[in-house]
């Protein structure tokens, strides 16, 4: 694997430019607007997300063919996505075509044509994306679970909206949200893999410093939630389940140890959920666990699927786990493997430029933070088992307990009180 270092630059009008040169035969370049789902008008959301959509269909300059047909030739791809906390554009392309991604990025998030044709053909894709979603429980359950978790909080609100309030929305709604949102200061540049940095930091600002923002969003963080227990009958006796523990705005170390609390107690085939309700029990088909971080919040989490008959005792389970585990706490060489088991992935995952450009995104818009690869794994390595324990002690607790099961559920599980839950 190889590391290397992370810089932050500025342009002439403050445009941030996040850079880590590695030497290779690709390049990637993402433009990030600090807008998301969390950042939308109750009532109206999935704007952001139908924004995202409807920009690629044609710009100022190029219809999406051919945008398609001028990247495709360059040997790249070009791709965007919507998160709760921003909207980002990226092209990974060959070193040596690097300029056409660099150009194309830059024409769909400065020059987009939106009209009235391209918001009602896209707004049909979208529809049909969100009904999709609501086909995968597996997926589906993880939107249930943080609506439920957030409780009303607009960082519980689909990235992508809702069918009721995707349909009214209008090619204005979007020109408006443009107009308002995509530019400085809400705009950060990022670029890996082979290219010249210098040609990065001017190419940012001759592209985007005279774009202006009139909105920046002032968001508040979340209440922590109470425990709460809701249902989603889809008509289907498998179910799908999520639980979990909310986590207040924490700093980088504290998000590492989270990361590695909730790695020991689910994460890979030698973890105790898996073991104790999968391997020994056989209740479950999948079980892991997994945390959720942003700017203000975040949660350790741990999500399953099984038939109705086995939902009670898989819960009894997986409860019974966690107890355990802050009662009598880690077992010799289990801390070193979980640790591992992470690091392992962070390298993996470094090796690919996608993976790298998203990473730096999304430390720098979501905490503000500009981290090597190498500098992650000397975090996890650093956490000590002390700091796991007393993480597991202030966020593993009953009053804060969130529980969210999609599925046709017996009447028993209807009557499931989770305010009885020992931990």
């Amino acid at each position: 694997m190889s590391d290397n270092v992370v810089e932050l630059s500025e342009t002439g009008s403050g445009i941030p430019v996040v850079t880590e040169n590695v030497p290779g035969a690709n390049a990637a370049f993402l433009v990030a607007v600090r807008t998301g789902s969390r950042d939308e008008h109750d009532g109206i959301f999935g704007l952001s997300h139908l924004l995202e959509h409807t920009v690629f269909r044609e710009t100022k300059n190029m219809t999406s063919f051919e945008m398609s047909k001028v990247m495709e030739g360059a040997g790249g791809m070009l791709n965007a996505f919507t998160a709760k906390e921003m909207t980002a554009y990226y092209g990974i392309t060959l070193a040596e075509t690097g300029r056409t991604a660099m150009d194309l990025v830059a024409d769909i998030v400065a020059n987009p044509l939106i009209n009235e044709k391209d918001t009602e053909m896209e707004k049909d894709i979208v529809l049909q994306e969100l009904s999709m979603v609501k086909s995968e429980p597996e997926t589906y359950i993880h939107d249930l679970f943080e609506q439920n978790l957030w409780d009303g909080d607009p960082l519980g609100w689909d990235e992508g909206g809702t069918e009721e309030s995707v349909k009214p929305l209008t090619y204005e709604d979007l020109r408006k949200y443009y107009e308002e949102r995509y530019g400085l200061p809400n705009i950060a540049v990022f670029a890996t893999g082979s290219f010249d940095k210098k040609e990065v930091v001017d190419w940012a600002e001759n592209s985007f410093s005279g774009m202006s923002a009139s909105v920046v969003n002032r968001r508040e963080a979340p209440k922590m939630p109470v425990s709460k227990f809701r249902i989603t009958d889809n008509g289907v006796d498998h179910a799908n389940i999520g639980l979990g523990f909310p986590t207040p705005k924490v700093d980088g170390h504290q998000r590492t140890v989270n990361q590695v609390l909730s790695a020991v107690i689910g994460s890979g085939s030698s973890s105790r959920m898996f073991q104790e309700v999968r391997e020994k029990n056989a209740l479950v088909y999948a079980i892991y666990n997994q945390t959720g971080n942003y700017s203000d919040a975040g949660y350790v989490s741990t999500f399953l699927n099984c038939v109705d008959k086995n939902i009670l005792k898989s819960l009894d389970e997986c409860f019974r786990v966690y107890r355990e585990f802050k009662r009598e706490g880690l077992t010799e060489g289990e801390l070193d493997r979980t640790k591992n088991i992470l690091k392992g992935a962070i390298a993996r995952g470094a090796e690919t430029t996608d993976h790298r450009i998203y990473t730096m995104c999304n430390r720098y818009m979501t905490f503000g933070e500009v981290t090597s690869t190498s500098e992650k794994l000397a975090d996890i390595s650093s956490v000590t088992e002390e700091e796991v324990m007393a993480a597991a002690e202030r966020y593993l607790v009953p009053e804060r307990l969130n529980l969210t099961i999609l599925g046709k559920v017996p009447k028993a599980v209807k009557n499931f009180d989770i305010q009885s839950v020992e931990l």
